[in-house]
């Protein structure tokens, strides 16, 4: 009984394609009907992109699909009440939308990969932590070569990556693989596309006790 009260103790945050970030404490989420209950407030344009459980006291990372990555502490976003809207966690040009929020270490990676499959992998501390609502900072440079960002987490060398393509092709690269680059910068070739394909998902792999396979925390570009 003491483990499932911890555990409702647990905060979950919540962040929207609109840049809008939200956290509210577990036990918030105990009673659920068989209909299901409403989880977050949603502006009638956005909807949810991340959801992740935190303890409270992490460093939060917000991406966007033209390359800006906002790093601030979580105790800026004060816990509200279930059906609410939250508030700004990174302010958006128009043409921007978040794609990815992630709970990151001070002393991890981050892996950013964009839709013409190109990408990289860049010290963490190299994103100075700004403040919710900013803009942030740059995490890889958008252009015609690259594309839009459509995955940004933070990686392990041990991670393996499965990318697949809008045409239905599929490639699988070790993390240690990727080179690490400064953050402002065009990053490398990670996946090589037939003209006009783009990179549409992105899995990580983990091993389970029966050392069978199974891909986590995929991302889909819209």
């Amino acid at each position: 009984m003491d483990d499932i009260t911890e555990f409702l103790k647990e905060r979950v945050v919540f962040a929207t394609k609109k840049g809008i970030i939200k956290k509210t404490t577990l036990s918030a989420y105990s009673n659920i009907r068989v209909t299901g209950i409403r989880a977050v407030k949603l502006d009638e344009d956005d909807e949810l992109i991340s959801t992740r459980l935190s303890d409270g006291k992490q460093t939060i990372m917000i991406a966007t699909s033209n390359g800006q990555a906002c790093r601030f502490n979580e105790a800026e976003v004060r816990p509200m009440g279930r059906v609410t809207r939250g508030v700004i966690g990174i302010r958006l040009d128009k043409d921007d939308k978040v794609v990815s929020m992630a709970i990151v270490d001070e002393e991890g990676n981050l892996l950013t990969i964009t839709e013409n499959g190109y990408g990289k992998r860049s010290p963490i501390q190299d994103y100075r932590k700004t403040h919710r609502g900013s803009k942030g900072v740059r995490t890889i440079i958008t252009n015609e070569r690259n594309g839009k960002v459509i995955y940004v987490k933070e990686v392990t060398d041990e991670d393996e990556l499965i990318l697949t393509s809008k045409d239905g092709m599929i490639v699988r690269i070790p993390v240690k693989d990727i080179r690490i680059q400064g953050r402002n910068t065009m990053g490398v070739r990670i996946m090589r596309l037939n003209e006009d394909d783009k990179v549409v998902s992105v899995s990580k792999i983990i091993e389970n006790d029966e050392d069978e396979e199974c891909a986590i925390e995929e991302e889909n570009e819209e």
